[in-house]
């Protein structure tokens, strides 16, 4: 049987519908957002009521101001704290001095040697490419019939925080049709590198586990983990999860009991295996 053909996402109310979906799914507690990099400083006056930021900050905390306060931000990489941050979305670093990552040793590593694995080791976007970013909630991408063009058109990748448990039936959804295994790497501090860079250069889902600074800067929880990708990605994800919550499979999973005896509930999800 060939894959439900996905509606196209272009229309605000595609957007909304798509993330009120997730969140209702997934039970987030931060509204997933999404990225779009432009190619020049003047894109971003094209969005309506956006917000500049007004002192210098971490991606992280650019990216917490949409995801928990819904706010849509144009960035540029005068914005950003440094080079670690402007290198990831290819609005900076990425030379010879960023790439010895002298600042992280003893730090973070050990040696100059260990310090430069690591920046080797991070998805990036190549720089001089694009000049400035916009975050937004994801409900508030797309453009309406008849009106101009905007930045908020359409993103190039959607993210959200969620818990492991979520995580992995998201996942599950993804899996239900044309089955892929993922295989994700841990580059360790600068996890955006994980989510966001690997998923703007490579266009495939990324999903991370936030580092130091994107919990002390960005306000991540402790169990919040990071899903990066693109938003057709979504739609299929939640035609799968649909298709097994048809087989009782939904999200949050409800614990069986440690002492039960499990015959009962594995037939339940398996009415065919015997017991």
């Amino acid at each position: 049987m060939s894959p439900t053909p996905a509606s196209p996402i272009t229309l605000p109310a595609d957007f909304q519908r798509l993330a009120a979906r997730l969140e209702q799914v997934l039970k987030l507690r931060a509204l997933p957002f999404a990225m779009r990099l432009c190619d020049s400083v003047e894109q971003l006056q094209t969005v309506p009521r956006l917000r500049r930021p007004q002192a210098v900050h971490t991606l992280d905390q650019l990216v917490g101001q949409a995801a928990r306060l819904g706010w849509t931000l144009g960035v540029t990489a005068d914005d950003l704290v440094g080079d670690q941050c402007r290198a990831v979305v290819g609005l900076g670093g990425q030379d010879a001095e960023w790439r010895a990552g002298g600042s992280m040793v003893g730090v973070w590593y050990a040696t100059p040697e260990d310090s430069a694995r690591h920046q080797a080791a991070m998805h990036v976007m190549p720089r001089g490419v694009h000049q400035a970013l916009v975050i937004a909630p994801l409900a508030k991408w797309g453009r309406a019939e008849g009106a101009a063009s905007t930045a908020l058109d359409a993103p190039d990748i959607a993210l959200f925080y969620a818990t492991p448990g979520a995580m992995m039936y998201f996942i599950n959804g993804l899996q239900w049709r044309g089955y892929r295994r993922f295989d994700w790497s841990v580059v360790g501090e600068s996890a955006c590198a994980d989510s966001w860079g690997r998923a703007l250069a490579t266009r495939e889902p990324s999903l991370s586990i936030p580092c130091f600074a994107e919990r002390r800067y960005g306000g991540v929880e402790d169990d919040e983990m990071l899903m990066a990708l693109p938003v057709a990605d979504i739609e299929r994800a939640l035609q799968g999860m649909d298709a097994l919550a048809k087989n009782g499979l939904r999200y949050p999973f409800a614990s069986y009991g440690l002492q039960q005896d499990v015959r009962a509930g594995m037939a339940a999800s398996y009415p065919t295996r015997s017991p």
